[in-house]
């Protein structure tokens, strides 16, 4: 059964990746381009004012940027997902099953893309916003990344402490009260994380010239704004589309097993 769980959550992702990217070609790479006209306009006005002129090659064209390289990153990263999902679900469901096999898989799988969303994206998201082109120090990557990178495993840790705390709680205090408290020290532990983290305010200011006028405008910000709606709703997206078709095909698995199990008491009974 593990084999078939790990099945649906690869195929999950799959489908919650197409999902993703679809309105991320229409939602969010609009902001995309508006984020890189800004740069290049920016660029052209800083070359301006110093006199030196910088002409970058990209590797690849913007329409195999935001087609094929867009696509193949979302879906990948939606099936990795799905991976994940899988395993952490058979995980808990093994304990659920075997203590509370009133339980349905169902909700099991529920909470597991709830806690997925708040864990991977929800936490991480909240202490470094996701930000378009244009949008960040070149010399500042590495620690963006190792920070982003912390932040998220961090999140996993202290989310894999907690759920085992509540579970742990149930029975002496009940759920409710074991998921509150759970909750409450999941909370307390990203709070200091992000705290003791770094943080980082990057958004390109106006350039002015050396009379202190303004020659071209900060980076726009409607268009963080947007961009940052977008990536949150492409991430409900992806996680609710991925929760859904796990379930969906977890009751296809129940309805399978509970078939087989009436043919079999059938066929002992013809015999």
């Amino acid at each position: 059964m593990e084999k078939k769980f790990i099945g649906a959550g690869l195929l999950s992702g799959l489908i919650a990746g197409i999902f993703a990217y679809v309105f991320a070609r229409i939602f969010i790479e609009p902001e995309v381009a508006k984020a890189i006209d800004y740069e290049e306009g920016r660029g052209h006005a800083e070359e301006m004012l110093t006199g030196e002129h910088g002409h970058e090659h990209e590797v690849f064209t913007r329409s195999v940027q935001e087609n094929i390289g867009a696509g193949v990153g979302t879906v990948v990263f939606a099936v990795a997902m799905g991976a994940f999902f899988a395993v952490a679900f058979t995980i808990l469901w093994t304990y659920l099953g075997r203590r509370y096999p009133a339980t349905d898989p169902r909700w099991a799988a529920a909470g597991v893309g709830a806690l997925g969303f708040v864990t991977f994206f929800g936490v991480p998201f909240f202490a470094y916003p996701a930000n378009p082109p244009a949008v960040g120090n070149d010399d500042t990557i590495a620690d963006r990344s190792s920070a982003y990178l912390t932040m998220t495993v961090l999140s996993l840790v202290f989310m894999i402490a907690a759920v085992v705390f509540a579970l742990w709680l149930r029975p002496r205090i009940g759920g409710l009260l074991g998921a509150i408290a759970g909750a409450v020290g999941y909370l307390v532990a990203v709070t200091v994380a992000i705290a003791l983290l770094p943080s980082f305010d990057e958004v390109p200011t106006p350039v002015t010239n050396d009379a202190g006028q303004i020659v071209y405008p900060g980076f726009p910000a409607d268009v963080i704004g947007d961009f940052r709606v977008y990536a949150i709703a492409n991430q409900v997206i992806l996680w609710t589309v991925l929760t859904v078709v796990f379930a969906l095909v977890l009751g296809l698995l129940s309805r399978s097993r509970a078939n087989q199990g009436v043919d079999d008491t059938e066929t002992q009974t013809v015999a």
